[in-house]
Parts: structure tokens; sequence; C-alpha cells
């Protein structure tokens, strides 16, 4: 979580209110789901680069605060960012557990929350799936998928054939449709093979470079 040589570092360049915080909001590293927001003093951002852990300042208990040292539910840092006025971070992390002492996945689970955001739903959607598999409830077709491998690499060629056939001769609305039964059964597959969306978001990334 080091500044290329030669460039300002981030406590070099962040702002602290007259009371030596600054807000930081925390982001999943893989969904982007956002899932709290808290504060940090110079402390707790020299111990966060130091563990590599996310590190806190409560102000209610006016005390440091790893989060997750009771609970487990550590959050690794990925990486810290700083808005352009450097007066807010923005951590991205990978949680051990759900980010909320209610024991939600997010501290924002109040409020307008259907329908969830677009890039809520691949997230919510791989959750299922891996619910699916570690629960086996009867008469889920996930499951059924997941106990036939060969079944399911047929099902993503059936399913892009029948994606190719719609972009070809019929509406958007069906093209939504068996897109949506494309991305489905991939994120099955991949769940099969042991494997996340971010594993081949990853391969994306390194492409686009």
């Amino acid at each position: 979580m080091s500044a290329p040589s030669g460039e300002p570092t981030i406590s070099e360049q962040i702002r602290f209110d007259e009371r030596g915080l600054v807000p930081c909001v925390v982001q999943d590293w893989t969904t982007g789901e956002v899932l709290t927001l808290a504060y940090m003093n110079e402390e707790a951002l020299a111990r966060t680069r130091e563990t590599g852990e996310l590190h806190l300042y409560s102000r209610s208990r006016e005390q440091q605060w790893h989060k997750g040292e009771e609970s487990g539910n550590v959050q690794a840092v990925k990486a810290l960012r700083l808005d352009c006025d450097g007066d807010a971070l923005l951590a991205l992390v990978e949680p051990a557990g759900p980010a909320c002492h209610t024991g939600e996945r997010t501290c924002f689970h109040n409020g307008q929350l259907d329908p969830p955001a677009p890039h809520e739903v691949l997230a919510l959607l791989s959750r299922t799936i891996a619910q699916r598999a570690l629960e086996r409830p009867n008469g889920s077709y996930t499951v059924e998928l997941l106990d036939d491998p060969a079944r399911i690499g047929e099902k993503v060629m059936e399913e892009a054939a029948e994606l190719a056939q719609a972009a070809r001769e019929e509406s958007d609305r069906r093209v939504d449709e068996e897109a949506a039964d494309v991305v489905y059964h991939v994120l099955v597959l991949l769940k099969s093979r042991g494997r996340e969306l971010a594993d081949a978001e990853r391969v994306l990334d390194g492409r686009r470079r």
C-alpha cells in the first residue's frame, strides 16, 4: 500500500479535520459493495498500513479499533485511496465475515433495498449459488447442475447459442433474458470448479493493460 517512487504518500496528502480524524468509506474489494463508514486518525492509518488489516478510530469509545479483533471478522486492506480534496479515504477490503455488528454483511442494510443496485446483483447471485452448494436444498436446479459437471458445460453452450440467436433475430428484451441465463450458468460452472467471477475479472484486467 505504498505510493510509487517519487509520488506523495497518502500520509503526506491526507487532511485530517480539527479533531484529527478523516472519514473512511469501506468497500468490498471484490464486489464493490459499500460495507461501512468509519473514521481514522493518524495512528489508525499507520497501523492499517503496517499490518495490512483495517484499523479505525471509534469516536464513541474514543479509542483505536482493530476491525474484527473480537469477532474475527477482520478486513484485509487491498488498497487505500484518497479523494480529490484529501479529506476522505476509501479502503478497499477483503472481509473475513460480516462488516456490521448486527451480523449483516454491510452496515447499510436499512432503507431502500429493493431493487438492488445493478452492481449488487452478481454478488448476490454468487452468494446464493454458494449457499445452495453448501445447504443443498431438495429440488434446487443449482444443486442438480453442481452434481452433474458435464451438464453445466452443455447448458453454457446451449444458453450461449440461444443468446446469439436472440441477438440475430429477437427483441432487446429477449437478448437481456438470454444473457442473464448465460451469466447464471457461467457462475454455476465457475463454482463447480472452485472459481469465482473475480478470477475471470482479474484475467480481463490483465488483458486491459
